[in-house]
């Protein structure tokens, strides 16, 4: 008979008038992989941070191994045996693995830290989980992947006998979410216990035993993997069907809308990040960027929309050079701008979604008149855009601080697919959303090709690259390692070229990728 490791009864967390839990009962056997599910809103952010100590209910308990857990913080859920990944690391970069992972923890030997010890320690646990990473190795110097290697080593480290995994495969590449369910394996095997929590419908149906579905904070479904389907997992998170495939007819291109020419962005030091980029984005096309983390993508899009300038190279929309243009400039030669930090550089936290919605635009018809904001056409503007893209909000007066991280990405979205605009660059523009929003996002993308727009798209999710594309080029160290068309990729292919693997990738035809 399987033993419950933790759980969860009757779980009720309020904000104000809102119900983020309400009466949420959980139950996770020890050694199973167990995924929480829902869509953006639906409570599982914090049910988690409830689960880690981070937040109290209202009311309800909490069970571990059988004993009722009262936590007063984080620190005493680490304490009586959990552990938690979250999707934005929590690691000093200019650290070694061990002194992460050992840190408030540390051995010492005649009242100092016992260095060699520790990373002895460090390199035991690592090769007993298979999680291959050096001990001494800088952590601001590792890929992705092995950075969140050494976040599961700092909660085995600390006995963690049930993992929380936040979105843990948002910036992997194939071969790494691969790997890490080879870890998650190891670590059922040894009766440690997973909480995954992610939007990725077949990652669920490949890894998890037994799933927990969440709508508008309550539990509506409970779903032994093995007898259920992701169409079924979807009907449940969302009350109704959703389709998983994108439709689209093939694309005719037209001019060429965003072009770039020996387009160089150095580091302080000196290296270049981006290393004489070319590309050409024409009308009525889709062209993704796939890539891991830290090869440039981020610095190559701040170039291209006037964010950063460049070092050398050109940069033109519509033919206007823009190459040491501001963000207004790039606005009026015609680009519209979807970027990776929703929070940061997408919005303004602490104003309203109604001025939020009309943020780069409020200069022009029908938003302002004359030289002032027209109030009643930035109200009607930002009304008809929450309802069009379902953004879960009281009042478009309300500060988009408030939201979800999901809904602040529908308000970006919203926002910047609202213009008609010839050039649209789409940064990871389904990051943290559900799947319902997913697929009203990535219908919205291709009507803005087949309108006529050049769209430009980076995304750490493959299956998205491939679904989206009409074209794709991959980015390996700064520079464009490949071209495909999108009808010769897979993510087989992708995943390797991605780790620079050239003379290993093949295109699905037989050619040759680069």
């Amino acid at each position: 008979m399987s033993t419950i490791e933790l759980e969860a009864r009757s779980i009720v967390k309020r904000y104000g008038p809102l119900v983020a839990n309400d009466h949420i009962d959980l139950s996770v056997l020890r050694g199973e992989v167990h995924a929480v599910m829902g869509e953006n809103g639906a409570g599982k952010s914090t049910l988690m941070s409830i689960l880690y100590g981070m937040q109290a209910p209202d009311s309800g308990q909490i069970f571990l191994r059988g004993a009722e857990m009262r936590y007063r913080s984080a620190l005493d859920a680490i304490g009586a045996g959990m552990g938690m990944v979250h999707q934005a690391f929590k690691l000093f970069n200019s650290l070694t693995v061990w002194e992460n992972v050992v840190y408030g923890m540390e051995p010492t030997r005649f009242g100092f830290i016992d260095r060699r010890e520790a990373a002895r320690r460090v390199a035991t646990l690592a090769e007993r989980y298979r999680l291959q990473v050096d001990p001494n190795a800088i952590v601001g110097r590792l890929s992705v992947g092995v950075r969140q290697r050494v976040e599961i080593l700092k909660a085995l480290y600390r006995d963690a006998r049930v993992l929380i995994l936040d979105e843990p495969t948002a910036v992997l590449t194939p071969q790494e979410r691969d790997g890490l369910f080879d870890i998650i394996r190891n670590l059922t095997a040894d009766d440690r216990t997973i909480l995954f929590v992610t939007h990725k419908l077949h990652e669920v149906m490949a890894i998890t035993d037994r799933v927990t579905v969440l709508r508008d904070g309550k539990v509506v479904d409970r779903m032994v993997t093995s007898e259920t389907s992701a169409r079924e997992i979807i009907r449940a998170m969302t009350g109704r069907a959703v389709n998983l495939t994108v439709e689209k007819r093939p694309a005719t291109p037209g001019a060429v809308v965003l072009a770039a020419r020996g387009l160089t962005v150095a580091t302080d030091g000196g290296k270049p990040v981006v290393d004489h980029v070319d590309l050409a984005i024409r009308a009525g096309e889709i062209v993704g960027i796939a890539g891991v983390a830290g090869n440039g993508q981020t610095e190559l899009i701040e170039a291209l929309t006037g964010l950063r300038i460049p070092d050398g190279g050109s940069v033109a929309i519509n033919g206007a050079d823009v190459t040491r243009a501001d963000v207004e400039r790039h606005r009026d030669a015609g680009l519209a701008y979807i970027p990776e930090d929703r929070a940061t550089t997408g919005t303004a936290l602490a104003a309203s979604a109604a001025d939020n919605l009309a943020m780069g635009f409020q200069a022009k018809p029908p938003l302002s008149n004359g030289r002032l904001l027209d109030a009643g056409a930035v109200t009607a503007h930002a009304k008809r855009l929450i309802e069009r893209f379902g953004v879960k909000i009281g009042s478009e007066q309300l500060a988009v601080g408030t939201l979800s991280g999901g809904n602040l990405q529908k308000v970006v979205v919203a926002r910047e697919l609202s213009h008609a605009a010839p050039l649209l660059i789409a940064e990871q523009p389904t990051r943290g959303v559900d799947v319902g929003a997913i697929e009203f996002i990535h219908g919205q993308l291709v009507a803005e090709r087949d309108r006529g727009s050049a769209v430009l798209l980076v995304s750490a999710e493959l299956t998205e690259i491939l679904a989206l594309s009409d074209r794709v080029l991959v980015m390996f160290d700064g520079r464009i390692l490949a071209e495909l068309p999108a009808d010769q990729a897979d993510e087989e292919t992708l995943g390797l070229l991605m780790a620079g693997r050239v003379g290993e990738a093949r295109p699905t035809d037989g050619s040759e990728a680069a």
